[in-house]
């Protein structure tokens, strides 16, 4: 045989297995989307007659950055959503344009500021943000964000890219993405056959489906937030974190902030300005709420029993988690830090001092034809304070 021969048999055998692994991952994607035919959402279905939250998205890119839509193209994505405002935070973005309405939704202007120690999401500024410089010092950017009246957030803090790696300024930080889409992505990144592939083999026949897969918290983000809510008030927020990709429209029916509505009730204001404020200052309040959305609506919950101001509680306090009506076995009370979950799984002895973070997570479907356990309704954390001597 020629040596001409003896090399094009490596190739040929190197191109046929490629080939062959390429088919198996075909089917097997294939094999995830005709599962994805059989999952049903929401998983909680309305409350009847109920007032509807206002609901937005936070945390999102366009094409005045590294997104791939125009802030047109995002609202017309988050109008088809059902979404009432989006929080606009394209990158080093200083000088965004005013608050508008666009189609019926509010976009409101907010940036994400890239740091020498990671990503600080900022909203609510009532001027410009000013002296700082791309991938500068932290603490100039921190600085800069209250300077301009606007509530600072660490933007995904603990994913292997771009985390937030200053301890000084993670402490001065009232918000927290305890969420990200983003993440969950990345995540999913390090695990292609068992998360990655069904996501997007989902994602061909169900889009959101695809979406709400890739949602597995792991517990390095709630961890750290634990560490940080410990000292201070804090915020929970999760961010879309949308890019286009995928689709804006599918990030939204996902995943959204939502406010009940005896803490911002609509309609929102006609003039946008004054619509931008109002949202703005109900997501600093920590009053918000990070909604699953796929899995259902969160009208008929509740989390009551503590200073809704303060977010405060003393040692010993008992809260209470009001529920939608639900099929039993699809829902559960999870509870994480000072806090003791009791036998009803209504109720939360705070065990403290420190804070409790209480979240509702529903059996949601699954990877294959089963089902998997999600967060649904995720509220910002109650501080457990010492009782008062005497009482």
């Amino acid at each position: 045989m020629s040596k001409a021969g003896t090399a094009k048999r490596p190739l040929s055998l190197a191109i046929r297995a490629v080939f062959g692994v390429l088919v198996m991952l075909m089917g097997v994607a294939g094999f995830f989307a005709f599962a994805a035919g059989f999952a049903n959402y929401p998983v909680v279905e309305p409350v009847p007659n109920a007032k509807p939250w206002i609901r937005g998205a936070y945390h999102v890119h366009t094409t005045r950055s590294d997104g791939n839509g125009t802030p047109a193209k995002v609202a017309q994505a988050a109008k088809a959503a059902g979404l009432d405002f989006v929080v606009l935070t394209d990158h080093n973005d200083f000088k965004p344009p005013a608050a508008t309405w666009v189609d019926g939704v509010l976009l409101i202007p907010g940036v994400e500021l890239s740091t020498s120690v990671g990503h600080l999401a900022a909203f609510g500024m009532q001027r410009h943000i000013e002296g700082v410089k791309p991938w500068g010092p932290p603490e100039q950017a921190v600085a800069a964000v209250e300077a301009a009246g606007g509530t600072a957030v660490l933007a995904h803090p603990v994913q292997t890219k771009n985390p937030w790696k200053d301890e000084a300024t993670a402490h001065q930080v009232p918000g927290f993405e305890l969420y990200s889409a983003d993440t969950f992505f990345r995540q999913a990144l390090r695990s292609p056959v068992s998360r990655l592939l069904p996501a997007l083999g989902a994602s061909m026949v169900n889009p959101v489906h695809g979406v709400m897969l890739l949602a597995v918290p792991e517990s390095g983000p709630t961890e750290r937030f634990l560490e940080l809510a410990r000292e201070r008030k804090r915020l929970v927020l999760c961010g879309n974190d949308a890019h286009g990709v995928p689709a804006y429209e599918d990030i939204f029916n996902a995943l959204d902030m939502e406010f009940p509505p005896d803490v911002l009730s609509g309609p929102l204001s006609q003039d946008a300005r004054e619509a931008a404020n109002q949202v703005t200052q109900a997501l600093s309040s920590g009053q918000a709420l990070c909604v699953f959305r796929a899995l259902g609506a969160p009208e008929g919950f509740a989390l009551e029993g503590f200073d809704v101001n303060t977010r405060e509680a003393p040692v010993g306090t008992v809260l209470t988690v009001r529920l939608p009506e639900h099929t039993p076995g699809n829902l559960e009370v999870r509870v994480w830090g000072d806090g003791r979950l009791q036998p009803d799984g209504r109720h939360v002895e705070l065990t403290g001092p420190g804070v409790v973070q209480v979240e509702v997570w529903a059996h949601a479907p699954g990877r294959f034809f089963g089902h998997e356990w999600r967060p649904w309704l995720v509220p910002s954390p109650v501080r457990v304070v010492p009782r008062p001597p005497g009482i």
